[in-house]
């Protein structure tokens, strides 16, 4: 759980003693639930007894329940359901722990995929839970960010509940919720005002018994009548009634409407109590939560030493001997117990009655009651020093948000931007980037003109929201309220995260040019103890370089990422630093220091991981690919798309397609491997990661070039021209191999390979030297073909290296065979023809039947919709519009076609087809 988190909010408030009990109520919300409703809802005005009642229910029912007491902070979608996985973590421990991770990282996905995602966690607690959403009205649902609110979320976990879950709400005001479609479809259970009124006899019982007072049948009566069996309003008159002598009289004028009784009321139980209660009552009514220590800080702005000794008087209008705290010689907690006893509008929050609440209505007209007293200058009652003393309580006990929170309502903007900014990794940067922005958009321009610092959180705080869009405009009047400020190392140090910002918005437009002059104008102009944005502009400027080519400069650029933010906690630069030089790592042929990188990745990333821990995931499939760890590298894969599937896109999906597409060829799945890549296109072009598309077009020339050769010319010529569309010289020099034309490829390999020496790109090298040696044993030219599969050996042994040797198939088989007889590194040579030996063994378990040995078996229904359109004379190409398949699926079709009914033609499939039948 985060710091800012309060346990207290998920503890079932306990059943008070000598309650009246509501045994109709509690029957009709059994029924509910062994009916199967969705929802129970108890919905009415303030003060019916809408939490006392389900507490009672849920105390003395048999199932699991989770409880959350929601209040106004709540709206935001993120802290919503971390406080409601966090409550159902009672129910089932470690409940959901992933989505709690992705609700607590600096950029979650998509609500949608969270939301997914916790629905089929419950699917795993135990039948019959509840879970009970308290004080719903207190969450202003109006949405966060122009997109989501609480009432959407809650609506679409109401739609796909599970029947495991039962949900509980009480509000004063209906939500917005299908209420309608709901009691329609039988799955709604309803208990409102005129349900939870008390009935005579529950209010004779609860006036007599619970307060405590001897009044006649008659009188109660009339006060049930008056008050219309209004829980708050009877309670709020018993204690108004006790000590009088003249209850008739009190009964007789107490009439009017709610809001008239409410405030009359609260003033005369106010009034009652000594002057020390009322000033600690008003003082403490800034709080949304009480417990002893932090009253006494509100009430008295540092800690207090208090005497043993407590002492009482008789309060007006209480009866003898009743104790009220008369000062500051008893404690908060003491006074706290008081009031639970007193029963004045408290509510207790956990069983050891450490923390507490006031009633809403009651904390309502203290804070009314507050500013009026503070309005007329009374310093005691200064409403922002007491929020300031409340600040820094939290801030000592490490709730950072709720010191946050304090500091805002007490306008103390220097203090509020110090709490934003924390120690080390700024409060928006984890988990409050939402309230943050909300306490800016608050602040007039003047503000943020005066502090420009401000204007810079600003833009942050939009960017970690998502609104890209309008971080630029806040960075520009930063900028402008910058030109009038004195220049020192406050105002460079602004100046350089500006440009850092500005660097991190071209990353995701690939802004080259941008990213280095923005990324290096950052660490010219921060100052050195700004690790954070130091980090930020290093990693910036090595994507920058990662982009050009210059893996050198990246890695060197990611290092001094990792250096900057050891002493930092849960930065993101350090998990993506670490990730990308596991990237540069692979690229260099390391892998095992590669897969040191991206374990060191997972382990910040923490568990569950941290959605961009799936970059980390894919490269270590890809490692153990190499090594021959398929089973390993299939577990990676999976891990990989089961955090992509979290998010709305991310580029790696390309990447993930062309490593399926890899192992699939492995599983001899050619259709499986082009749907892969087919998948890959798709998702590359709709989202314009057109810079993936080279590495998709390059695994879809390998995958053509690996069939079966019924139709070796047209996958020649598909494999040719994505070649040559996107100027793919190694896919190129392999078309040419194809062709029998060793020639062509040696042209192509010797200049290609000069290139990535220069550049020092050893994978290119290795790939290069392993495709002139095939070349030249093609070529008939043995002697050069045994001495470059040495040199390509020789480059890939330390890295352990297997399936770039494998995945050639049997020409590099005998190439090994005939580099081992020369003794060129006969041991990794045994290995890898171990491997091969391996796989021919269990070769034949798919292998296609050959023409001669025809297998007529039946057609699936896309190859049978492809027969059809071959015998109305369509083109492979037209084929594939018709359908919307690419190219390369059809063609695969095709040739299982062939297979299936023994032949190699169009004309001879038609034929075959007639005979038996098919059309």
């Amino acid at each position: 759980m985060p710091e800012t988190f309060l346990h207290t909010k998920l503890f079932v408030p306990p059943v008070r003693p000598n309650l009246v009990p509501r045994l109709r109520l509690n029957k009709q919300l059994e029924q509910g639930l062994e009916l199967g409703h969705k929802l129970s809802l108890v919905s009415a005005p303030a003060g019916f007894g809408k939490t006392t009642l389900i507490s009672e229910w849920v105390v003395g029912h048999e199932s699991p329940v989770a409880w959350l007491s929601l209040d106004e902070g709540d709206n935001d979608p993120i802290r919503f359901l971390t406080y409601l996985v966090a409550a159902l973590q009672i129910i089932k421990e470690n409940f959901a722990e992933r989505v709690l991770a992705l609700l607590q990282s600096p950029q979650p996905p998509p609500t949608e995929s969270i939301l997914t995602a916790l629905i089929n966690e419950i699917t795993t607690i135990p039948d019959n839970s509840v879970l009970v959403l308290d004080d719903y009205h207190l969450v202003d649902n109006k949405a966060v960010d122009a997109s989501t609110s609480v009432d959407d979320v809650l609506n679409f976990l109401l739609q796909h509940l599970p029947p495991q879950m039962h949900l509980v709400i009480t509000t004063r005001e209906d939500p917005d919720l299908p209420l309608a479609r709901l009691r329609v479809r039988g799955q709604l259970t309803e208990i409102r005002a005129a349900d939870l009124r008390f009935t005579p006899s529950e209010a004779a019982g609860f006036l007599n018994q619970v307060m405590g007072l001897d009044l006649s049948e008659e009188e109660i009566t009339a006060l049930e009548r008056r008050t219309e069996g209004w829980i708050a309003g009877l309670q709020l008159a018993a204690l108004s009634m006790r000590g009088l002598e003249d209850t008739h009289a009190f009964i007789k004028s107490f009439t009017g409407s709610h809001h008239f009784v409410l405030d009359y009321l609260l003033e005369e139980v106010l009034h009652q109590q000594s002057e020390s209660v009322q000033s600690f009552l008003l003082r403490t009514s800034i709080l949304d939560h009480l417990c002893g220590s932090l009253c006494d800080a509100v009430c008295f702005g540092e800690t207090v030493r208090f005497d043993e000794t407590v002492r009482f008087d008789e309060s007006p209008g209480s009866s003898s001997g009743t104790a009220v705290v008369l000062d500051s010689s008893v404690s908060g907690q003491e006074t706290l117990e008081y009031l639970a006893q007193a029963n004045l509008f408290i509510v207790p929050l956990d069983n050891e009655r450490r923390w507490f609440r006031y009633h809403h209505l009651f904390t309502d007209l203290l804070r009314q009651r507050l500013q009026q007293e503070s309005a007329s200058g009374d310093k005691g009652m200064d409403v922002a020093e007491l929020h300031k003393r409340a600040s820094v309580w939290y801030e000592d006990n490490g709730l950072e948000l709720e010191a946050f929170h304090h500091a805002a309502a007490a306008n103390d903007i220097e203090r509020t931007e110090r709490l934003i900014e924390g120690a080390g990794v700024p409060l928006h940067y984890r988990v409050a980037a939402v309230p943050v922005l909300h306490w800016l958009e608050s602040l007039p321009p003047t503000v943020l003109d005066d502090r420009p610092s401000l204007w810079v959180t600003y833009a942050s705080a939009l960017f970690f929201t998502g609104q890209h869009t309008a971080v630029e405009q806040k960075l520009q009047a930063a900028e402008a309220a910058l030109r009038d400020a004195e220049d020192d190392d406050s105002t460079q140090d602004l100046v350089g995260r500006i440009a850092s910002i500005r660097a991190t918005l071209a990353v995701i437009q690939r802004d080259l040019a941008t990213i280095i002059a923005q990324s290096r104008l950052a660490l010219e102009y921060l100052h050195p103890d700004n690790l954070l944005f130091r980090s930020a502009a290093a990693y910036t400027l090595g994507v920058a370089y990662h982009f050009q080519g210059d893996r050198a400069a990246a890695s060197q650029s990611f290092t001094e990422v990792l250096s900057i933010t050891e002493s930092l906690e849960d930065s993101i630069y350090t998990i993506a630093a670490a990730i990308s030089l596991g990237l540069i790592q692979e690229a260099d042929n390391q892998l095992s220091a590669a897969s040191k990188s991206y374990k060191r990745s997972l382990q910040l990333a923490g568990d569950p991981p941290m959605l961009i821990a799936c970059e980390a995931f894919l490269g270590l499939a890809r490692i153990h690919y190499q090594w021959n760890d398929l089973d390993t590298a299939q577990e990676y894969g999976l891990q990989c798309a089961q955090l992509m599937q979290q998010m709305d896109s991310i580029d790696t999906f390309a990447s993930y397609g062309v490593f399926l597409a890899r192992l699939k060829l492995t599983q001899r799945d050619g259709p499986g491997a082009a749907a892969a890549l087919d998948e890959a296109e798709a998702f590359a072009r709709q989202h314009n990661f057109l810079f993936r598309m080279p590495d998709v077009a390059a695994a879809q020339v390998l995958v053509l070039l690996r069939q079966e050769p019924l139709l070796q010319q047209d996958n020649l010529t598909a494999a040719a021209d994505l070649a040559g569309q996107y100027e793919l010289p190694i896919s190129q020099a392999r078309v040419h191999l194809a062709q029998g034309d060793p020639a062509a490829a040696l042209a192509l390999l010797e200049p290609l390979r000069r290139q990535m020496e220069d550049k020092d790109w050893l994978d290119e090298q290795l790939k290069i030297v392993i495709l002139q040696a095939l070349a030249h044993q093609a070529h008939g030219e043995k002697e050069i073909a045994v001495q470059q599969l040495g040199e390509a050996l020789a480059m890939a042994e330390p890295g352990g290296f297997i399936r770039v040797f494998v995945d050639e198939g049997q020409p590099m088989a005998q190439l090994l065979s005939e580099t081992a007889a020369r003794g060129i590194l006969p041991d990794y040579c045994g290995k890898l023809l171990a491997v091969f030996e391996t796989e021919r063994q269990h070769e034949g378990y798919e292998s296609y039947p050959s023409p001669e040995q025809p297998l007529i078996d039946s057609l699936t229904k896309r190859e049978l919709e492809i027969l059809f359109l071959i015998a109305d004379g369509l083109k492979n190409k037209e084929i594939a519009e018709q359908l919307v398949i690419s190219l390369n699926t059809v063609l695969y079709h095709i040739k299982n076609i062939y297979s299936k009914l023994g032949v190699n033609k169009r004309t001879q499939a038609i034929a075959k087809a007639k005979e038996i039948n098919l059309f």
